[in-house]
């Protein structure tokens, strides 16, 4: 592995694939996925970048004291909590990375001391920066361990002078021994407390704590296939399960009768809920449940849905909320992954033999089967990768 490409090769563990050329790190993922997947169904050839690199709108910045450096900011190292100091990640956008430097050389001149894992003391434990794709829309969170934050007013200035494209400045206070990032309690220091970015033709406002893809390009070709799978007419009513701030559910509306919505995070239902107004779309509900129990709720209510997109988080879905599509019985299930492992267990409750956690069979599901399956690169460099996956009822 070459050096000049990364100096933090050895002490970072983020990048799996940095020494890899893209297109064996592309033949690489493919073969991951047609080995895990192709048993349910022919797997397409991965959608790839054509510029990976500095991809990452979301960055997240750890701050610590480390003795002969002072106060350093970067990533942890893998397996540990220990900060390795970063000025320019491969991955991540160059100007979110000049903003976390210019907070940490202002931290020293103010001097705020970084926050102390261990005894609890200090005050700047993390930076999170998100940057609209198409906007240009840059937010920064920064996460004090303190409510209390002197000469909070000439810090934001100062940083917003050495960076005028800054659009708000949130604080966020996290005085827990966790290892949660973000906590409970905001306060918007400058601008509006959130930005906006351009997906699939919308507008969307996302928030520090909603969640949003964090490559916006790759993204926009996934969400393009899953629409594709879903063969929308405009008499479908479908439900976004998993659906964050509303980008899939939303980018779909002009194509369908109904979209319902359901996400457990607040604040991202809350973002979703302005999204659909933003955009002027009137055929959108959104709700605030766990898309398990939602789904039940559904199925006993009778309702009738045409397609489910779902996005489930890296650990898959649930066998409760399974269960309850089955009840529903979609005309087809759009399964997003971000996990090729969770995707395969998935797909074998979906459409063939389930097991029980002894490997013994409890009987076979079949009525689904899988169309197609198309990997998408959305994290180039790292061993991550994102899969859409069409399943269409049996009996159709």
């Amino acid at each position: 592995m070459d050096q000049r490409i990364c100096p933090l090769i050895k002490k970072c563990g983020g990048c799996q694939y940095i020494g890899m050329p893209y297109r064996e790190q592309l033949k690489k993922k493919q073969k991951i996925v047609e080995q895990l997947l192709h048993k349910y169904g022919k797997v397409q050839k991965i959608i790839g970048m054509e510029a990976p690199e500095h991809y990452r709108n979301k960055v997240h910045a750890a701050f610590a004291f480390q003795k002969g450096k002072g106060i350093v900011s970067g990533i942890y190292q893998e397996g540990s909590h220990r900060v390795v100091s970063v000025d320019e990640c491969l991955l991540e956008d160059r100007k979110a990375d000049e903003i976390v430097v210019s907070i940490r050389r202002l931290a020293k001149s103010f001097k705020i001391k970084a926050y102390d894992e261990d005894t609890g003391y200090g005050l700047l434990r993390h930076v999170l920066i998100r940057v609209g794709q198409t906007t240009g829309q840059i937010m920064v969170v920064l996460v004090l361990g303190s409510p209390v934050f002197p000469s909070k007013k000439n810090f934001v200035r100062e940083l917003c002078k050495l960076h005028p494209d800054i659009t708000t400045v949130i604080l966020n206070v996290n005085n827990k021994r966790t290892s949660m990032i973000l906590g409970d309690k905001e306060e918007v220091l400058y601008g509006k407390g959130y930005i906006e970015d351009r997906l699939c033709g919308k507008i969307f406002r996302i928030s520090a704590k909603s969640f949003y893809q964090v490559n916006a390009v790759q993204t926009e070709k996934l969400y393009r296939k899953a629409l594709e799978y879903a063969a929308l007419t405009g008499q479908e009513t479908i439900v976004d399960a998993y659906c964050g701030i509303g980008t899939i559910g939303l980018a779909a509306s002009e194509h369908v009768k109904k979209v319902i919505g359901v996400e457990l995070n607040r604040s991202a239902v809350k973002d979703a809920v302005i999204n659909a107004r933003i955009n002027g779309i009137r055929n959108a509900d959104f709700y605030q449940n766990d898309a398990g129990k939602f789904m039940i709720q559904l199925a006993e209510a009778g309702e009738e849905v045409d397609v489910l997109f779902m996005d489930p988080p890296r650990s898959g879905s649930t066998e409760e909320f399974m269960n309850a599509a089955l009840c529903l019985r979609p005309e087809r299930i759009v399964y997003i992954s971000c996990n090729p492992e969770t995707l395969a267990r998935d797909l074998q409750y979906l459409t063939g033999e389930i097991e029980d956690e002894k490997g013994k069979s409890r009987g076979r599901n079949e009525k689904y089967k899988v169309v197609e399956i198309t990997p998408v690169d959305m994290f180039p460099w790292t061993t991550h990768v994102e899969v859409a996956c069409c399943l269409q009822r049996k009996d159709l």
